[in-house]
Order: C-alpha cells, then structure tokens, then sequence
C-alpha cells in the first residue's frame, strides 16, 4: 500500500513558469548552467546550482554555495517569482517530446515508504552527491527537485487523468529545448481522495531517475525525527512525480573509451570476435534488440551479438547488456575495471545519437565507441525487486523533469 500525498507547492506564475523553469542540477554542469542563465535572472539553477553565482574557482560544496541557494530562493518569494498554493494539490504534469508524450502525478510519496522498501532502487549512490544534496535540502529548507518515480499502470487510473487533461491547464509552455510542458492542477476534496485510494492498491514503486535526491530526502526526514521526535511535519513526504510504466521512455546510456588499451585495431577486434559474433555493418550503429550493440571504431560500425552461451545462467543484473559490456569487453579487454572511476571512460545519453559518438572516435580523442540498446523498464523492475542494483549509467530516461516548477517547502 503506497501513501501519496497532495503538497501545499510553491510554484512560479503562469506568466513566468517558462522562465522559471530549469533543467536539473545534476544534468549540467557549472560552465554549462551559467550559459544557460545568461540573462535570465529567474532560472531555477540559481537555486539549484548557485556557484554560477559566486566566483569561478568557488568549491562547489562550499557553505557560500548553499547559504547563497537559500538566499536566492528567498528572494524570489519577496519578488513573487513564486507563490504557495493556499492548499495542499496534486498535479498532473505531462512531457511532450519528438512525439512522446508522458504523463505523471505530481505528489507526496511517505518517507515511510522509501525506507520500507516500498519504492525502491536500482542504482547506488555516492557519498559525496549524498552529502551534497541532504545539506542542500537541509540549508534551504525545501526540497527544490522531484524524484522521477515509476509504477505498474492501472487502466482505472489511466482514465482519470485523462479526464483531468480534459480541463484547462494552469501551465502550458514550450522550453527552448523543444519540449511541451502542460499541467493540471487536482484540488477537489473528492479527488484528492480518489487519487490516494487508487495509490493504496500500488504495493510497488520504482525510482526510475534521482536516487541521490531520494536518498537525501530521506536523510533529512530521519534527521529531522531523530531531532524533533515523532510528528508532522513536511519533510514527512518526498516531492515526486508518478508516471505510469507504460508512459516512459528509456533511452540507452552509450560508452566511449580513450585508447584500446595497448593494442592495435587487428589485435582488439580480434579479441573482441572471440566473445561476440562481429559483423561489419551500418545497422550496428542502432542495435535492433538486447544484447546487441553498435561498435565504432576507426571509421567503421560493426554489430556486436551475445551468444547465447554467453547467456545461459545469468541473472537479472547479469544478464543487462551495461554488465554484458563490462564483464565481456571493458574490464578484460580495455583495462576499465571501475567505470565509476576511470577517466579513460565516458557515458554518452543516448539522445545524443549516433552521431556524437562519431565524432568523439572521428576526434581522435576516443578510440570506440559503443552504442547499446536501451535497458527496458521490465528489467528496471526486476533488478530492483530482486533488491539488486545496476551497473553505473545503464538508464537515460527523457525527457527530464523541470526544475523550478514546483518546489516542496519543509517548513
């Protein structure tokens, strides 16, 4: 039984939401953030990520960093950039994007819930971004991003928020990177009521994008209880959006290495056919199923395919094509033992297509490059209910949610 909440959101006026509105924090970095805010004194990622602000050779975990954060989003409270909803709502908030479109609940999920392993998790997280994020929500008092959360659709639920989409909406604007933004506020104490009953039959959810948010949130929440005893308060509930598994879209998470590792082309391609059955092909530049991939290297696609014996007896992490190109061809053949580590290694979002990781080969900068067919949202599921976790950078979900259009104030 999952317990989902409506928030009383802070959120910016419809005339202003498009400028508000921000990519999140951990998808840009620092130099990229301040191009974008380039004249736009509203743009959430003086929140977020407020170093854009602060002298370039600031240390990005610094207290100026999230003293500043609060003291921006302060400010744009006085200068009413946003505005607190009178009453607690949900919101259904839909993507459009290249003729995707995806529709999710906006909500309050049970901090109960994440440590009870209701939601759960398919990556790790890492200590320093952990820290990073609970000081943030600690030192701003709010959580100022939604963690992006899946389940198992319901035909019934489905319905409703179809209805809801029938309404006017209270945003609806396109942010320069060509995607459609439309939201639908829920406030009617009969619906409310609904929503939450239809979230009681859900016994799974699933963390598709921002576990270091989630973690950190609920950092806070256990903090909070440890200092403040037993009680209500908001940090109690995790801002989040809800999408059902049948509106996602998963792309894949592609790899570029350096150097071949000491050997020449012949040499690694050789090594490389006596794991997989290697065909030189323009199709491999797109892999047409699991545990295929695309292979560039030196002008030229090859298309990499498992042998099923390869196969035979692996698990539900085992058996993802990210472990398959680790164990089978990083690690043994290239030297990549750590991909989280290893700076000969880069992680490609496969929006980029393939037509970066071209170019990355092309440069000489890189050596290969591989292009993997996205990981399902079936295995997403399996791995996390077998209470598992998935190599680094084996899911790129888009689009990405906004920053800035709703904020969970903790206080």
């Amino acid at each position: 039984m999952a317990k989902i909440r409506p928030l009383r959101f802070a959120r910016p006026p419809r005339e202003l939401v498009k400028e508000v509105s921000a990519y999140p924090y951990d998808i840009v970095n620092t130099e990229e953030a301040a191009k974008l805010v380039a004249g736009n004194p509203l743009s959430f990622l003086h929140v977020t990520k407020s170093q854009i602000d602060l002298p370039p050779d600031t240390d990005q975990y610094s207290q100026s960093v999230y003293d500043l954060a609060r003291q921006k989003l302060c400010g744009f409270f006085e200068e009413g950039v946003l505005k607190r909803d009178a009453e607690p709502c949900f919101y259904v908030y839909c993507q459009k994007m290249a003729g995707h479109t995806q529709c999710g609940l906006v909500a309050g999920v049970s901090v109960d819930d994440f440590e009870a392993g209701l939601v759960k998790a398919h990556e790790s997280t890492l200590q320093e971004k952990l820290e990073d994020r609970t000081r943030h929500i600690e030192i701003v008092e709010a959580q100022t991003g939604p963690i992006f959360l899946t389940y198992r659709h319901s035909e019934k639920f489905d319905g409703f928020v179809g209805e809801v989409k029938k309404r006017p909406p209270v945003y609806d604007f396109e942010t320069p990177d060509g995607i459609l933004h439309t939201v639908w506020q829920i406030s009617s104490t009969g619906e409310i009521e609904f929503v939450e009953r239809q979230f009681e039959n859900v016994d799974s959810i699933y963390i598709a994008d921002g576990h270091h948010r989630a973690a950190s949130a609920v950092n806070v929440a256990r903090k909070h209880r440890e200092k403040s005893g037993a009680g209500r308060w908001p940090g109690d509930f995790v801002f989040s959006v809800l999408f059902p598994d049948n509106a996602l879209n998963i792309n894949a998470y592609n790899r570029a290495v350096k150097d071949l590792n000491g050997l020449d082309r012949a040499g690694f391609l050789g090594k490389v056919a006596d794991i997989f059955n290697v065909t030189e092909s323009i199709q491999g530049k797109s892999p047409a199923n699991l545990h295929q991939f695309g292979m560039y290297l030196d002008g030229k696609w090859y298309l990499l395919e498992v042998p099923a014996s390869t196969l035979s007896g692996r698990d539900a992490v085992g058996s993802l094509d990210t472990s398959l190109l680790q164990e089978c061809i990083l690690a043994p053949v290239l030297g990549i033992a750590d991909p989280r580590t290893d700076r000969r290694i880069r992680f490609i979002g496969g929006s980029r297509g393939t037509a970066e990781l071209e170019r990355l080969v092309d440069s000489g900068e890189f050596a290969v490059a591989f292009n993997l067919y996205p990981t399902t949202i079936s295995q997403i599921m399996e791995v996390a209910d077998e209470g598992k976790i998935m190599p680094p950078k084996s899911t790129w979900f888009e689009p990405k949610l906004r920053d800035g259009i709703f904020v969970h104030i903790l206080k």
